[in-house]
């Protein structure tokens, strides 16, 4: 299976339908799928066609909210086997990731993280000068410190999501792309099935794992899931002299290594926020995250707005969606963004001095108020499930999701408590706090 191909025959039933084909839906698959669950994953596109082929491929416990740091403790366990699980080269390479510290104000931020991540155990520590010189070689600049988990790791995006899909299809999953899921069906209360474009399937749990998708997914449903989106642009280098093998972050830019020797590079949180009006519905819970990432973050008003604002909130099971009006999400990378990133990459990092841009794209980001995903069970329809909203940092997360997701579809729970990831949150009066910046 690649991330291109398209067109598998609907099965008429499974036990566990999944909505969306990137990394948290495939990766769940692959769990049931290894239990001996019935499970098919639904598409409207390709495998990994959005966020999950476009991210920057980092695999990091490092600055994370304290609050997902056990669901990632186990999602590096799963990366840690990965290629051998999967029989394939997904790109995985334990390099470390560093974050570079150019003021006092920022190693107090690393301290802060250091002390709130001690109880896990990690193996993060503060680099000196001198060391933060010698992991990145001479940078013509003098930092005065880094933080750095060597444990921490990257994978090739691309490659990661359709290989896990390929072996849960030889465990039995079924995959489907090219087919969008137009509603759930529901008897007494619980899932009964759902209606795609191409038929009924009937099945007993539905996983929404529709990243961007899933706040109007979850709409017609009756389900309120407050997201946003923000596009996030990246690019790619053509090959250039070895830097680190960590992947490294300072606060103009963010780089890792690739394995056809280029670099990903992007502006360190630098993202497009389009208004629309959903902006306007949940702007009492968002109004923190906009604080947080007031210096980052870049509102724009465009026909999107006006777009969404003539989007039916509820739809029949026999109507056309938004789902089939569009497969895939592939929204223009913002140039200015990426031409000041290679910029500030060839003055702060001499290795970077000849490198070119080889390609470039953006992805569109599903975000939540507090910057932490739902993964939760709904109250009501019984059997329905939610995977979405990681905001940014799903990639690294998103083995670990699959594993819980499964635990949780299959048990009723998982080896992780999901509470802080619960959908209620939202209304039942809880702080939006988010920990750092999408």
């Amino acid at each position: 299976m690649t991330a291109g191909e398209a067109y598998f025959a609907v099965p008429r039933e499974t036990e566990v339908a999944i909505v969306g084909g990137g990394i948290a839906g495939v990766a769940t698959a692959y769990f049931l799928a290894k239990a001996g669950v019935p499970v098919a994953v639904f598409e409207k596109g390709r495998i990994a066609g959005e966020q999950s082929s476009r991210n920057w491929g980092w695999v990091r416990k490092q600055g994370r909210d304290p609050r997902e740091l056990p669901a990632i403790v186990e999602s590096l366990k799963v990366w840690e086997g990965l290629e051998r699980e999967l029989e394939a080269d997904i790109g995985w390479h334990r390099g470390g990731v560093t974050y570079l510290g150019e003021s006092e104000a920022e190693l107090a931020w690393f301290e802060r993280w250091l002390a709130l991540a001690k109880p896990y155990g990690l193996d993060s520590r503060m680099l000196t000068a001198d060391e933060t010189d010698a992991l990145i070689g001479a940078s013509g600049r003098r930092w005065k410190g880094a933080l750095h988990t060597p444990s921490d790791g990257r994978a090739e995006p691309a490659n990661a999501v359709p290989a896990m899909a390929r072996k849960a299809e030889a465990l039995g999953a079924r995959f489907v792309t090219g087919c969008a899921v137009r509603a759930v069906e529901t008897e007494g209360g619980h899932v009964a099935g759902i209606e795609t474009e191409r038929g009924h399937v009937a099945c007993r749990a539905v996983l929404c794992a529709a990243g961007a998708w899933s706040r109007i997914f979850c709409r017609n449903l009756g389900v309120t899931l407050p997201q946003l989106r923000v596009k996030g642009s990246v690019l790619r280098t053509t090959p250039a002299p070895l830097v680190t093998q960590s992947a490294v972050w300072c606060a103009q830019i963010s780089f890792r290594r690739r394995q056809d020797g280029g670099y990903t590079i992007a502006g360190s949180g630098r993202v497009a926020f389009e208004l629309v009006p959903d902006a306007f519905r949940f702007l009492r819970l968002f109004i923190p995250a906009l604080m947080l990432n007031r210096q980052h973050v870049r509102p724009c008003l465009s026909a999107e707005f006006l777009r969404q604002m003539r989007q039916p909130a509820r739809w029949p099971a026999a109507a056309r969606t938004p789902f089939e009006e569009t497969r895939v999400l592939d929204p223009e990378p913002d140039r200015d963004v990426l031409e000041n990133a290679i910029a500030a990459a060839r003055t702060l990092f001499p290795a970077f001095a000849d490198v070119e841009i080889a390609e470039s794209w953006a992805g569109m980001i599903d975000v939540t108020p507090d910057a932490l995903p739902v993964m939760d069970a709904v109250d009501r329809p019984r059997g329905l499930y939610i995977a979405t909203g990681f905001s940014g940092h799903g990639f690294g997360m998103g083995p670990g999701a699959g594993l819980l997701m499964s635990e949780l579809i299959m048990n009723g729970a998982a080896r992780v408590d999901l509470s802080p990831f619960r959908l209620s949150r939202f209304f039942d009066g809880t702080r939006m706090q988010p920990f750092a910046p999408v």
